[in-house]
């Protein structure tokens, strides 16, 4: 599953000739990026949409997901420029999106409804906006972290809500590779995947076993 791009304004700002291309934000985080970014800029979208269609040339197992979707309307305007590259969202191809804002998780139905196949947590973007906490900012990391109970009960919303509609979903961000006790009501609530980093690959597969099979963790 191929997640398109999501640079935020002071990442490109930071690339070579950036400054002269980006406007400073005071706070890029929540500025110009993910779908909005797409629908003002088209032509640009249009060429990560060929780059992704060159690829499904030869493999055609390879999905999109959309990034930070603000609204319905966003959504549904990014699955309009895809058809119009030919990239139809169905049996060939299927079209993911992030859940990483409160809008995603209070709205899921609605997003499902507009034709996505599967839904991605996001937990490090959708921590810092259900808490208001920048995540760039050392000031506020004791702030950040992904087991506050309202965080908690954002994602098991979304993961029930997937499993109810039989929806696929999975959750990406530090949180599985640090907190062994969330990656265990993960399963418990019915995810169908976690994306780790690598380091943590063989713990948490077996974490998932024992989750999945009662089993008692040895200390």
């Amino acid at each position: 599953v191929y997640r398109f791009s999501d640079f935020k304004t002071n990442e490109y700002r930071s690339l070579k000739g950036g400054e002269t291309y980006e406007h400073f934000e005071e706070n890029p985080m929540i500025g110009y990026r993910g779908c909005a970014r797409y629908l003002a800029e088209p032509d640009a979208f249009a060429l990560e949409i060929e780059a992704l269609k060159l690829v499904r040339q030869k493999f055609s197992n390879v999905w999109g997901m959309v990034p930070f979707v603000r609204s319905v309307s966003e959504l549904e305007g990014v699955i309009l420029l895809l058809r119009g590259q030919g990239l139809e969202p169905g049996p060939e191809f299927k079209l993911w999106m992030m859940a990483e804002l409160p809008t995603n998780v209070l709205l899921l139905d609605e997003y499902l409804d507009a034709g996505i196949d599967g839904v991605s947590i996001g937990s490090n973007d959708l921590t810092q906006l259900v808490l208001g906490v920048d995540r760039d900012n050392e000031r506020l990391a004791a702030m950040f972290d992904e087991r506050d109970p309202a965080v908690l009960k954002a994602i098991e919303q979304v993961v029930r809500k997937c499993k109810a509609r039989g929806v696929s979903v999975s959750i990406c961000g530090q949180a599985p590779s640090v907190y062994p006790e969330l990656t265990r009501s993960l399963v418990e609530w019915g995810i169908t995947s976690v994306s780790v980093s690598p380091d943590m690959i063989g713990q948490t597969r077996s974490i998932l076993h024992q989750a999945e099979t009662g089993m008692v963790p040895v200390s």
